[in-house]
């Protein structure tokens, strides 16, 4: 995402986070490297978002974390909570009403 509107971007980092862990926990890494892959490179998120949003979600309870050592370095994986669940259905629902929304507007050959 080169050009970032903040207003636009809002709850964004929360619902794709919510949703690439919604079937699997996974370490940060993996959470920033499966993001960029699945977005095909049109989203990506560096660690000074991505950690911070990750101790928050878990802070809310939409998230619990584990530590575990692997090839000598310590690991934090993260899953969602059944409160992370929930959060994601409405996340998504909300998200989904919006974007059809916007899609409408943009094939819109009048306005009235």
């Amino acid at each position: 995402m080169s050009e970032r509107d903040p207003t636009l971007m809002s709850g964004v980092p929360e619902l794709v986070l919510l949703r690439l862990l919604a079937h699997r926990e996974m370490y940060g890494y993996e959470i920033a490297r499966t993001l960029k892959v699945v977005s095909q490179d049109a989203l990506t998120i560096g660690e000074g978002v991505l950690y911070p949003a990750l101790h928050a979600l878990e802070a809310r309870g939409l998230l619990r974390s584990r530590t575990q050592q692997v090839d000598g370095r310590t690991r934090v994986y993260y899953q969602l909570t059944p409160r992370g669940h929930r959060r994601l259905a409405r996340l998504t629902m909300n998200w989904r009403r919006m974007s059809e929304g916007v899609e409408r507007i943009l094939g819109a050959t009048t306005y009235e």
